[in-house]
């Protein structure tokens, strides 16, 4: 077998199928071998009547000298051209199908045919040639497009999939006959309706590795490669909306808020500019961040996801990662060109998701009552001529999940001596073997795209927020806490416990000490009692 004669993609013993495209004197330019096979049946478009091209059927799990032999036998009959040239080394991106145009860098695409799964084992495989990435480039075509669809595997350079943990009903989608995994979506009307940088902090990786700080840009930095082709997805979309509270409407009601026209409405409505961000890994740094090699990093992730993306241990040179988490929205009250500019106020809340108080007004919490009064800042500091910033993050239950927030929820419940501040923290750690898995390190991403360089309200108590963001630096010059009127009674327990472990108590929280974690409970729901008259019943 001369490999500068034959190109072929090895089988493993589980294999059925193989296709060969065989040459003489010089390459075909579509020279690509696609392993074309599934139990027993073999794509009928996977043999060519060419004389160059040989189709042939395996027999069910050979042992590899029969495999060797029947492809000894084949090739006996073929006579390639002989040549003195070393062996056949991986495609370069600048011939075959990938010829770039004399007028411009921009490859050309290579469209992967959508019948056949196609699962690149290691970064050398014949006909991988991933667009590269130089992450932290301030030019975006030099920093490349991040690619992830699955119109081009053998250009694709990023592990996983676009729309986070949606992903998996586009599959269903397509499983169900309503989406053709063809379609390509038509980006010409989707462009931002306000500008968002670029800022120096997107040159850095240190202050943005989990967000592409060009993914609302793309249909204007790559549409190059969106005139040739490639199906690029935008990984953030920014418009503007109306935003109706109940609880503004009461504060201007109450006279707290007064409308003007602009930033409130007398509805009560209120005017915001939003962006919704999907998250966007650069792993070397992701790594960093959380102090340790990137091969533990992806070695982590792909034994916790139970071998989901096993890419993340066979391709390290693919180095960006689109994880199956939700994302984050960025609010804007004011006018957003204004965050860069230190000297104009600038007010802050980072809210962690909690659906249970955020929609439906559980009270074992603060999560509402604090996102509702930070709103509440943001609009007075819009109308002062500042601006105001909420960024909401999908991380429910501190990032563990709903259901496991509800089986703390319980264990607080039923433990001994009711719900407590003083084991607030410890029944989290029973029930998930940790308090909190948000890691704040990726947090401040968010903040440095919109080019943030000073906060002069955080509306946050939280000091592990705090240190994130001050440690990347971000100045924060006041930490304004939870007006106590506004903490439910079933969430004393919560704001006790947090403010006794270090969350800044300003004056409103002054003076909880262990004696007032002891004392402060929370309500009692009877669930014994319950559970054992169900039982007799």
């Amino acid at each position: 077998i001369k490999q500068d004669s034959l190109a072929f993609l090895f089988p493993s013993q589980q294999c059925f199928g193989i296709i060969f495209s065989f040459f003489q004197a010089t390459p075909k330019p579509e020279l690509i071998n696609f392993l074309r096979c599934h139990n027993n049946y073999f794509l009928p478009n996977a043999a060519t009547s060419n004389n160059h091209d040989i189709g042939f059927q395996l027999s069910k799990s050979p042992s590899l000298n029969s495999y060797f032999a029947k492809l000894s036998s084949i090739l006996s009959t073929m006579s390639p051209p002989v040549s003195t040239a070393g062996p056949i080394a991986k495609k370069p991106r600048t011939t075959g199908t990938t010829k770039k145009n004399e007028n411009d860098e921009i490859p050309v695409p290579e469209i992967t045919q959508l019948d056949y799964v196609s699962l690149t084992s290691h970064a050398d495989a014949f006909g991988v040639d991933p667009i590269p990435i130089s992450w932290g480039h301030p030019d975006p075509l030099v920093r490349g497009p991040v690619i992830c669809t699955v119109r081009h595997s053998s250009q694709r350079n990023a592990i996983g999939a676009h729309s986070g943990s949606y992903c998996i009903y586009t599959g269903l989608a397509v499983a169900a006959g309503k989406l053709n995994p063809d379609y390509v979506p038509n980006l010409k009307l989707t462009s931002p309706v306000f500008n968002i940088g670029p800022h120096k902090s997107w040159t850095d990786p240190k202050k943005i590795a989990s967000i592409d700080p060009f993914g609302h840009i793309v249909t204007e930095a790559y549409a190059g490669y969106l005139d040739k082709g490639f199906d690029i997805r935008p990984t953030i979309a920014v418009t503007k909306a109306h935003i109706d509270l109940p609880e503004t409407r009461e504060a201007v009601k109450s006279g707290r808020l007064v409308p003007d026209g602009k930033i409130l409405l007398p509805t009560g409505q209120s005017i915001v500019s939003k962006a919704a961000v999907e998250p966007v890994w650069y792993l070397p740094e992701i790594a960093r961040r959380f102090g340790c090699t990137e091969t533990v990093l992806r070695q982590s992730i792909f034994r916790m996801t139970n071998g989901m993306y096993p890419e993340l241990i066979t391709r390290p040179d693919i180095k960006i990662f689109l994880p199956p988490i939700g994302g984050l929205t960025i609010y804007i009250w004011g006018d957003p060109d204004t965050i860069p500019d230190d000297d104009i106020e600038l007010t802050c809340r980072v809210h962690d998701e909690c659906n249970g108080s955020d929609v439906f007004g559980s009270d074992i919490c603060t999560c509402r009552p604090y996102l509702t009064h930070a709103i509440e800042e943001c609009i007075k500091t819009a109308q002062r001529g500042g601006c105001g910033i909420v960024i909401y993050y999908r991380k429910e239950g501190r990032s563990l999940g709903e259901v496991t927030k509800y089986l703390v929820y319980n264990t607080r419940k039923r433990q001994e001596g009711g719900d407590s501040a003083e084991n607030y923290f410890a029944c989290t750690e029973k029930v998930a073997g940790v308090q909190d898995t948000r890691f704040q390190a990726l947090m401040p991403d968010p903040l440095h795209f919109l080019g943030v360089k000073k906060i002069h309200n955080f509306i946050s108590m939280s000091d592990m927020k705090y240190n994130a963001i001050v440690s990347t630096g971000i100045e924060i010059v006041n930490r304004v806490e939870i007006p106590k009127e506004l903490v439910p009674d079933d969430a004393q327990v919560e704001i006790t416990a947090k403010v006794f472990h270090g969350y800044n108590a300003g004056e409103a929280y002054k003076g909880i000490d262990e004696n007032e974690l002891k004392k402060t409970k929370g309500r009692e729901y009877g669930y014994d009692q319950n559970t054992k008259k169900n039982l007799v019943e």
